[in-house]
């Protein structure tokens, strides 16, 4: 089988109001990954070590929601991931979809549960904020979110760098090749970036209704870094406390970017957590 690449697994796909890109392979039962909100994010950047191995059992789908990666630029105020997510399923004719999302792309899917209930088989984050503060914190943005703004802010090897250190818990895997990728996906489309400073200090980029996220039904796996400095991982034990059919998975010596970080254990949980809760 050839080698996996961002540019063989590259699709585009117009909705109704969105042009959206993103990376396919496999087949099977559909499997989408949601990335994060930070600079350089992309559905192959944050899911690149992910999508050989899941695709070797599923219909693999990495999207990159519009204002990242090579999907349109979209205003703070015209945002609404979820209702691109829904858009992009049904153009794509998927009746249904086990959906994973990463840190702002957790409250996304999070969102896409409740919102869109017949479209979601299983429900599965990693670093997803709950929509208040966590058990024990305080209010206010997190050591990591004030690294992640200053990347987006003043877009340079030193603040990318420290972007990815605090996004892991073991930075030996960080090399200046990662940075400068990273770096080079932030600068390769000025309109995110400007959108992004844009929309600053307006409020979080995915709003988490708290009466509705109990009635998510999915099967539901919350998985979370225990060192995870940009969303604490009381965020997912509270989840499960408001989530009747799910299940918190905590890794320790694990920051934000479980995925990356624990690829391989990563891997193999969301296989097993699919297999053992077949959709129904």
């Amino acid at each position: 089988m050839a080698e996996l690449t961002q540019a063989n697994t590259s699709k585009r796909v117009k909705t109704k109001n969105w042009d959206v890109h993103y990376n396919e392979a496999g087949e099977g039962f559909p499997l989408v990954l949601v990335h994060g909100g930070g600079p350089g994010a992309s559905g192959w950047s944050n899911y690149n070590p992910n999508i050989p191995y899941l695709s070797q059992y599923f219909r693999v789908i990495a999207i990159d929601l519009p204002g990242w990666g090579q999907s349109q630029p979209v205003a703070y105020e015209d945002r609404d991931n979820s209702g691109v997510l829904a858009e992009f399923l049904e153009t794509l004719g998927i009746a249904k979809a086990a959906v994973v999302g990463n840190s702002m792309g957790g409250a996304s899917v999070i969102r896409l549960a409740y919102e869109r209930p017949d479209l979601v088989s299983h429900l599965i984050t990693m670093g997803s904020p709950s929509g208040v503060p966590g058990l024990f914190e305080a209010g206010g943005l997190t050591e990591g979110v004030k690294v992640l703004e200053r990347a987006y802010f003043e877009p340079s090897m030193e603040t990318v760098r420290a972007l990815t250190e605090i996004m892991t818990f073991d930075h030996s895997n960080i090399t200046d090749e990662l940075v400068a990728e990273r770096l080079k996906n932030t600068l390769a489309q000025k309109a995110h970036v400007d959108n992004w400073i844009g929309g600053h200090g307006k409020g979080p980029m995915v709003r988490l209704n708290q009466e509705k996220i109990p009635t998510i039904t999915a099967p539901t796996l919350l998985m979370h870094g225990r060192d995870d400095r940009v969303t604490t991982f009381a965020h997912a034990i509270r989840l499960a406390g408001m989530i009747r059919n799910s299940r918190a998975v905590i890794v320790n010596r694990c920051g934000h970017w479980l995925q990356l970080e624990h690829a391989n254990e990563f891997n193999s949980t969301v296989r097993r957590f699919l297999e053992d809760n077949p959709a129904s």
